[in-house]
């Protein structure tokens, strides 16, 4: 059995879409950091999203037995292509049908230059699998898409999205012997 503990990066406080753009987390709560790293695995492998708002997080969660891993774009947030960057009404305004399937039918559909809920649950679920594969405890420092579609896996796309994914809140994903599982959601430390 191997458990990959999923944490949301600290917030950014961007009210637009941010996928690829690498904006900045305000780790300013240092309690709520201080926290979340006591709720974490002790000696278990830690990993980032090499977009800037995940590894400073991973950075601020880091102990000495933790082992850190090189930073890995493979486990970046959703392309949203030229919407990055546009707000929700602008998207809706801009692309009314795509951008109202795209949150209502996961699957296939992706914004203009990005990628779709299928891609980025591929492209995730690959790393995250291969990393089970290798360790029995990582934490994997990412972003709400990340997680999302983690989820998703489990308990299926439309639920996924239902669910609310705090900033430093912590995901388990549980690989069994029979499969996959998940353990806490959205747990705040």
């Amino acid at each position: 059995m191997s458990r990959i503990t999923l944490v949301r990066h600290g917030p950014t406080h961007q009210k637009n879409f941010v996928g690829w753009r690498d904006v900045p987390a305000d780790l300013s709560d240092t309690a709520a950091l201080a926290r979340l790293s006591a709720a974490l695995p002790d000696s278990a492998a830690l990993i980032s999203s090499d977009l800037i708002r995940a590894i400073a997080t991973a950075d601020a969660v880091a102990t000495p037995a933790r082992q850190r891993l090189p930073h890995d774009p493979e486990l970046r947030e959703f392309n949203f292509g030229e919407w990055d960057g546009l707000s929700f009404p602008e998207v809706a305004e801009r692309d009314p049908h795509l951008s109202r399937s795209f949150w209502e039918q996961p699957g296939d559909i992706a914004p203009p230059g990005g990628e779709s809920w299928n891609a980025v649950t591929a492209r995730v679920s690959a790393r995250l699998d291969a990393l089970a594969r290798t360790h029995d405890e990582v934490i994997v420092v990412a972003h709400v898409g990340v997680i999302m579609t983690q989820i998703g896996r489990v308990l299926g796309p439309e639920a996924a999205l239902g669910e609310h994914i705090e900033n430093l809140s912590l995901t388990e994903l549980i690989y069994e012997p029979d499969g996959l599982a998940t353990g806490r959601v959205n747990h705040l430390a």
